[in-house]
Protein backbone atom coordinates (compact mmCIF):
# COMPACT_ATOMS: atom_id res chain seq x y z
CA UNK A 1 0.00 0.00 0.00
CA UNK A 2 1.48 3.30 -0.91
CA UNK A 3 1.13 6.43 1.13
CA UNK A 4 -1.38 9.10 -0.14
CA UNK A 5 1.30 11.47 -1.28
CA UNK A 6 4.82 11.26 -2.27
CA UNK A 7 7.54 12.78 -4.24
CA UNK A 8 7.25 13.52 -7.60
CA UNK A 9 11.41 14.03 -9.01
CA UNK A 10 10.69 15.14 -12.82
CA UNK A 11 11.83 18.81 -11.43
CA UNK A 12 14.57 17.69 -10.23
CA UNK A 13 15.91 16.88 -13.59
CA UNK A 14 15.28 20.51 -14.49
CA UNK A 15 12.00 20.26 -16.31
CA UNK A 16 11.53 23.86 -17.73
CA UNK A 17 13.80 25.17 -14.47
CA UNK A 18 17.10 24.94 -13.48
CA UNK A 19 17.85 23.43 -9.78
CA UNK A 20 21.06 24.40 -8.01
CA UNK A 21 22.39 21.17 -5.93
CA UNK A 22 22.13 22.60 -3.45
CA UNK A 23 18.25 23.91 -3.40
CA UNK A 24 17.58 19.94 -5.11
CA UNK A 25 19.26 18.56 -1.89
CA UNK A 26 17.37 20.88 0.62
CA UNK A 27 14.39 19.67 -1.15
CA UNK A 28 14.87 16.48 -0.77
CA UNK A 29 15.76 16.54 2.87
CA UNK A 30 12.95 18.85 3.51
CA UNK A 31 10.53 16.09 2.18
CA UNK A 32 11.96 13.39 3.97
CA UNK A 33 12.02 15.48 7.21
CA UNK A 34 8.48 16.40 6.58
CA UNK A 35 7.62 12.69 6.75
CA UNK A 36 7.68 11.63 2.87
CA UNK A 37 8.48 8.28 1.81
CA UNK A 38 7.45 7.97 -1.55
CA UNK A 39 9.72 9.15 -4.06
CA UNK A 40 9.33 8.72 -8.19
CA UNK A 41 11.75 8.79 -10.52
CA UNK A 42 12.87 8.13 -13.90
CA UNK A 43 16.05 8.00 -16.25
CA UNK A 44 14.20 10.27 -18.88
CA UNK A 45 13.86 13.13 -16.10
CA UNK A 46 17.43 15.08 -16.69
CA UNK A 47 18.47 12.15 -18.44
CA UNK A 48 19.87 10.85 -15.47
CA UNK A 49 20.00 13.62 -12.88
CA UNK A 50 17.17 13.21 -11.02
CA UNK A 51 18.25 9.44 -10.28
CA UNK A 52 21.16 10.75 -9.15
CA UNK A 53 19.64 13.32 -6.84
CA UNK A 54 16.62 11.29 -5.16
CA UNK A 55 19.50 8.56 -5.16
CA UNK A 56 22.02 10.60 -2.79
CA UNK A 57 19.51 11.30 -0.54
CA UNK A 58 17.78 7.72 -0.18
CA UNK A 59 21.29 5.89 -0.14
CA UNK A 60 21.79 7.21 3.38
CA UNK A 61 17.99 6.32 4.58
CA UNK A 62 17.13 3.28 6.06
CA UNK A 63 15.77 1.14 3.04
CA UNK A 64 13.10 -0.15 4.59
CA UNK A 65 11.48 2.91 5.08
CA UNK A 66 11.12 3.82 1.48
CA UNK A 67 9.33 3.42 -1.24
CA UNK A 68 10.93 4.25 -4.57
CA UNK A 69 10.23 4.50 -8.39
CA UNK A 70 11.31 4.12 -11.49
CA UNK A 71 11.12 3.65 -15.35
CA UNK A 72 12.40 1.30 -17.99
CA UNK A 73 11.89 1.86 -21.70
CA UNK A 74 14.66 4.22 -22.50
CA UNK A 75 18.46 3.30 -22.47
CA UNK A 76 20.73 6.78 -21.77
CA UNK A 77 24.06 6.76 -23.63
CA UNK A 78 26.94 9.37 -24.11
CA UNK A 79 25.78 11.52 -27.74
CA UNK A 80 27.99 10.73 -30.88
CA UNK A 81 28.82 14.85 -30.27
CA UNK A 82 29.08 16.00 -27.21
CA UNK A 83 29.42 19.84 -27.93
CA UNK A 84 26.49 19.93 -29.94
CA UNK A 85 23.99 18.34 -27.55
CA UNK A 86 20.85 20.38 -27.38
CA UNK A 87 19.07 18.91 -23.99
CA UNK A 88 15.40 19.66 -25.12
CA UNK A 89 12.92 21.08 -23.03
CA UNK A 90 15.30 20.18 -20.07
CA UNK A 91 16.48 23.55 -18.60
CA UNK A 92 19.72 21.66 -17.56
CA UNK A 93 20.26 17.88 -16.09
CA UNK A 94 23.03 15.46 -17.99
CA UNK A 95 24.06 15.36 -21.26
CA UNK A 96 22.88 11.45 -21.99
CA UNK A 97 20.77 11.04 -25.39
CA UNK A 98 18.48 7.95 -25.08
CA UNK A 99 16.56 5.44 -27.10
CA UNK A 100 14.18 3.33 -26.44
CA UNK A 101 14.14 -0.22 -25.79
CA UNK A 102 11.10 -2.51 -24.95
CA UNK A 103 12.51 -5.99 -25.33
CA UNK A 104 13.77 -8.23 -22.64
CA UNK A 105 17.65 -7.21 -22.55
CA UNK A 106 16.34 -3.70 -22.87
CA UNK A 107 14.05 -4.00 -19.56
CA UNK A 108 16.59 -5.50 -17.36
CA UNK A 109 19.52 -2.94 -18.98
CA UNK A 110 17.58 0.05 -17.83
CA UNK A 111 16.59 -1.37 -14.48
CA UNK A 112 20.48 -1.65 -13.98
CA UNK A 113 21.74 1.06 -15.02
CA UNK A 114 19.09 3.00 -12.70
CA UNK A 115 20.19 1.10 -9.79
CA UNK A 116 23.50 2.42 -10.34
CA UNK A 117 22.54 5.73 -11.03
CA UNK A 118 20.47 5.57 -7.64
CA UNK A 119 23.25 3.90 -5.78
CA UNK A 120 20.42 1.19 -4.42
CA UNK A 121 20.62 -2.12 -4.65
CA UNK A 122 16.93 -2.93 -5.59
CA UNK A 123 13.42 -0.24 -6.45
CA UNK A 124 10.08 -1.40 -5.14
CA UNK A 125 8.00 -0.43 -8.21
CA UNK A 126 9.06 -0.58 -11.81
CA UNK A 127 6.99 1.28 -14.53
CA UNK A 128 6.96 0.98 -18.52
CA UNK A 129 7.39 4.66 -19.79
CA UNK A 130 6.29 6.89 -22.27
CA UNK A 131 5.01 3.58 -24.71
CA UNK A 132 2.58 6.77 -26.62
CA UNK A 133 1.86 8.39 -30.03
CA UNK A 134 3.54 11.48 -27.67
CA UNK A 135 6.85 10.25 -26.95
CA UNK A 136 6.73 7.71 -30.07
CA UNK A 137 6.35 10.05 -32.66
CA UNK A 138 3.62 7.86 -34.89
CA UNK A 139 1.04 4.84 -34.23
CA UNK A 140 2.92 2.38 -36.01
CA UNK A 141 6.37 3.10 -33.48
CA UNK A 142 3.75 2.60 -30.57
CA UNK A 143 2.45 -0.66 -32.41
CA UNK A 144 6.13 -1.53 -32.78
CA UNK A 145 7.31 -0.84 -29.37
CA UNK A 146 4.11 -2.50 -27.94
CA UNK A 147 4.95 -5.84 -29.84
CA UNK A 148 8.72 -5.54 -28.29
CA UNK A 149 7.35 -4.87 -24.64
CA UNK A 150 5.29 -8.57 -25.11
CA UNK A 151 7.92 -10.45 -26.94
CA UNK A 152 10.27 -9.64 -24.50
CA UNK A 153 10.08 -6.86 -22.40
CA UNK A 154 7.37 -7.21 -20.14
CA UNK A 155 8.67 -11.19 -19.11
CA UNK A 156 11.47 -9.11 -17.60
CA UNK A 157 9.40 -7.13 -15.62
CA UNK A 158 7.51 -10.25 -14.63
CA UNK A 159 10.45 -12.41 -13.48
CA UNK A 160 12.08 -9.24 -11.67
CA UNK A 161 8.43 -9.13 -9.59
CA UNK A 162 9.05 -13.45 -9.51
CA UNK A 163 12.46 -12.88 -8.00
CA UNK A 164 11.40 -10.66 -5.46
CA UNK A 165 13.30 -7.92 -6.99
CA UNK A 166 10.56 -5.49 -7.44
CA UNK A 167 7.25 -5.31 -5.83
CA UNK A 168 4.76 -4.18 -8.35
CA UNK A 169 4.95 -3.53 -11.91
CA UNK A 170 3.34 -0.32 -13.44
CA UNK A 171 2.51 1.94 -16.76
CA UNK A 172 2.88 5.32 -17.06
CA UNK A 173 -0.16 6.56 -19.01
CA UNK A 174 -0.13 10.33 -20.73
CA UNK A 175 -2.73 9.38 -23.37
CA UNK A 176 -6.49 9.03 -24.15
CA UNK A 177 -7.12 4.96 -25.10
CA UNK A 178 -4.06 3.13 -23.49
CA UNK A 179 -4.92 1.89 -20.41
CA UNK A 180 -7.47 -0.49 -22.34
CA UNK A 181 -4.71 -1.34 -24.37
CA UNK A 182 -2.19 -2.29 -21.34
CA UNK A 183 -5.05 -3.91 -19.77
CA UNK A 184 -5.68 -6.29 -22.43
CA UNK A 185 -2.41 -7.31 -23.17
CA UNK A 186 -0.74 -6.77 -19.78
CA UNK A 187 -1.23 -8.05 -15.83
CA UNK A 188 -0.55 -4.51 -14.63
CA UNK A 189 -0.68 -4.21 -11.07
CA UNK A 190 -0.87 -0.07 -11.62
CA UNK A 191 -0.97 2.94 -13.55
CA UNK A 192 1.20 6.11 -13.10
CA UNK A 193 -1.75 8.28 -14.76
CA UNK A 194 -0.31 11.62 -15.71
CA UNK A 195 -2.47 15.09 -16.65
CA UNK A 196 -5.05 13.15 -17.25
CA UNK A 197 -7.29 12.71 -14.04
CA UNK A 198 -7.05 16.17 -13.12
CA UNK A 199 -8.98 19.28 -11.41
CA UNK A 200 -8.48 20.80 -15.35
CA UNK A 201 -9.54 17.35 -17.22
CA UNK A 202 -11.46 14.27 -16.12
CA UNK A 203 -12.14 12.24 -19.44
CA UNK A 204 -10.43 8.87 -18.04
CA UNK A 205 -13.86 8.98 -16.24
CA UNK A 206 -15.66 7.93 -19.50
CA UNK A 207 -13.92 4.57 -19.73
CA UNK A 208 -9.70 3.78 -18.39
CA UNK A 209 -10.91 4.44 -14.67
CA UNK A 210 -13.91 2.74 -15.18
CA UNK A 211 -12.31 -0.47 -16.28
CA UNK A 212 -8.96 0.43 -13.63
CA UNK A 213 -12.24 -0.38 -10.72
CA UNK A 214 -13.60 -3.12 -13.01
CA UNK A 215 -9.99 -5.05 -12.67
CA UNK A 216 -8.86 -3.42 -9.07
CA UNK A 217 -6.01 -1.83 -11.00
CA UNK A 218 -4.53 0.73 -8.64
CA UNK A 219 -4.06 4.72 -10.24
CA UNK A 220 -1.53 6.89 -8.67
CA UNK A 221 -1.65 10.58 -10.24
CA UNK A 222 1.09 12.66 -11.61
CA UNK A 223 1.38 16.11 -13.37
CA UNK A 224 -1.64 16.67 -10.68
CA UNK A 225 -1.20 20.68 -11.35
CA UNK A 226 -1.03 19.97 -15.10
CA UNK A 227 2.23 20.73 -15.34
CA UNK A 228 1.85 24.21 -13.58
CA UNK A 229 -1.28 26.22 -14.31
CA UNK A 230 -3.23 24.63 -11.57
CA UNK A 231 -0.51 25.44 -8.86
CA UNK A 232 -0.08 28.77 -10.02
CA UNK A 233 -3.63 29.75 -11.24
CA UNK A 234 -3.24 31.67 -14.92
CA UNK A 235 0.19 33.43 -14.34
CA UNK A 236 2.65 34.55 -17.07
CA UNK A 237 4.95 31.86 -18.19
CA UNK A 238 2.07 29.20 -16.69
CA UNK A 239 2.38 25.90 -18.54
CA UNK A 240 -0.39 23.36 -19.37
CA UNK A 241 0.30 19.79 -20.15
CA UNK A 242 4.03 20.77 -20.97
CA UNK A 243 2.85 23.55 -23.51
CA UNK A 244 1.58 27.24 -23.37
CA UNK A 245 -2.11 27.18 -22.26
CA UNK A 246 -4.65 28.43 -24.75
CA UNK A 247 -6.92 30.59 -24.34
CA UNK A 248 -9.79 28.13 -23.05
CA UNK A 249 -7.62 26.72 -21.13
CA UNK A 250 -6.29 29.91 -19.31
CA UNK A 251 -10.13 30.81 -18.86
CA UNK A 252 -11.15 27.64 -16.99
CA UNK A 253 -8.25 27.68 -14.98
CA UNK A 254 -9.56 31.41 -14.29
CA UNK A 255 -12.90 30.05 -13.48
CA UNK A 256 -11.89 27.33 -11.11
CA UNK A 257 -9.80 29.24 -9.28
CA UNK A 258 -12.30 31.87 -8.96
CA UNK A 259 -14.65 29.71 -6.89
CA UNK A 260 -11.83 28.13 -5.17
CA UNK A 261 -11.27 31.86 -3.94
CA UNK A 262 -14.97 32.41 -2.89
CA UNK A 263 -14.19 29.18 -0.66
CA UNK A 264 -11.23 30.36 0.83
CA UNK A 265 -9.39 27.26 -0.98
CA UNK A 266 -6.25 27.88 -2.32
CA UNK A 267 -6.35 26.20 -6.49
CA UNK A 268 -3.33 24.32 -5.62
CA UNK A 269 -5.00 22.69 -2.24
CA UNK A 270 -7.99 22.01 -4.58
CA UNK A 271 -5.95 20.57 -7.35
CA UNK A 272 -3.86 18.13 -4.96
CA UNK A 273 -7.10 16.40 -3.13
CA UNK A 274 -9.61 16.36 -5.79
CA UNK A 275 -7.88 13.02 -7.65
CA UNK A 276 -7.47 11.73 -3.90
CA UNK A 277 -11.37 11.94 -3.32
CA UNK A 278 -11.39 9.01 -6.46
CA UNK A 279 -11.56 5.59 -4.50
CA UNK A 280 -9.31 3.81 -7.00
CA UNK A 281 -6.62 6.03 -6.40
CA UNK A 282 -3.88 5.67 -4.28
CA UNK A 283 -1.45 8.27 -4.35
CA UNK A 284 -0.69 11.43 -5.66
CA UNK A 285 2.95 12.68 -6.39
CA UNK A 286 3.21 16.40 -6.81
CA UNK A 287 6.84 17.19 -8.04
CA UNK A 288 9.02 20.49 -6.33
CA UNK A 289 11.97 22.38 -6.54
CA UNK A 290 12.56 23.93 -3.60
CA UNK A 291 12.00 22.92 0.14
CA UNK A 292 8.77 25.43 0.39
CA UNK A 293 7.13 23.74 -2.14
CA UNK A 294 7.36 20.16 -0.58
CA UNK A 295 6.16 22.36 2.29
CA UNK A 296 3.18 24.29 0.60
CA UNK A 297 2.23 20.50 -0.69
CA UNK A 298 1.85 19.30 2.32
CA UNK A 299 -0.25 21.76 3.78
CA UNK A 300 -2.46 21.71 0.86
CA UNK A 301 -3.01 18.13 0.86
CA UNK A 302 -4.04 18.25 4.80
CA UNK A 303 -6.22 21.42 4.34
CA UNK A 304 -10.15 20.91 4.94
CA UNK A 305 -12.40 21.40 1.48
CA UNK A 306 -16.00 21.95 2.44
CA UNK A 307 -18.39 20.07 0.19
CA UNK A 308 -19.66 23.11 -1.10
CA UNK A 309 -16.27 24.13 -3.24
CA UNK A 310 -16.68 20.50 -5.07
CA UNK A 311 -20.72 21.18 -5.61
CA UNK A 312 -19.99 24.55 -7.06
CA UNK A 313 -17.39 23.52 -9.32
CA UNK A 314 -20.05 21.04 -10.98
CA UNK A 315 -22.84 23.45 -10.75
CA UNK A 316 -20.54 25.18 -13.15
CA UNK A 317 -19.73 22.79 -15.46
CA UNK A 318 -15.52 22.79 -14.09
CA UNK A 319 -15.49 19.37 -13.21
CA UNK A 320 -17.86 16.87 -14.33
CA UNK A 321 -20.81 15.33 -12.71
CA UNK A 322 -19.52 11.90 -12.13
CA UNK A 323 -16.43 13.02 -10.28
CA UNK A 324 -16.40 11.64 -7.30
CA UNK A 325 -15.62 14.13 -4.02
CA UNK A 326 -17.54 12.61 -1.22
CA UNK A 327 -14.99 10.88 0.51
CA UNK A 328 -13.49 12.85 3.14
CA UNK A 329 -9.89 12.81 3.57
CA UNK A 330 -7.48 12.20 6.10
CA UNK A 331 -4.23 12.35 5.52
CA UNK A 332 -1.44 12.35 8.47
CA UNK A 333 2.13 11.83 8.92
CA UNK A 334 1.60 9.47 11.42
CA UNK A 335 -0.91 7.10 9.17
CA UNK A 336 1.40 7.05 6.46
CA UNK A 337 2.17 3.41 5.70
CA UNK A 338 6.29 2.75 4.91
Amino acid sequence: MLPQIGFGAAPLGELFTKVTERDAEATLEGAWNAGIRYFDTAPWYGRGQSEHRVGRLLYRQDRNEVILSTKVGRILRAPARPAEFDTGFWAGGLHFEHYFDYSYDGVMRAYEDSLQRLGMNRVDLLIIHDLDVWHQGSRAMVEAKTAQLANGGFRALADLKAAGAIKAIGAGINELGMIPRFVDLFDIDFFLLALKYTIGEQDTLDAEIPLCVERNIGLVIGAVFNSGLYATGPVTGAKYNYSEPTSDQLDKARRIQAVCRRHQVPLAAAALQFPLLHPQVTSVIPGAFRPEQTEENLAHVRRDIPADLWAELKHEGLIRPDAPTAQQLDIREETWPT
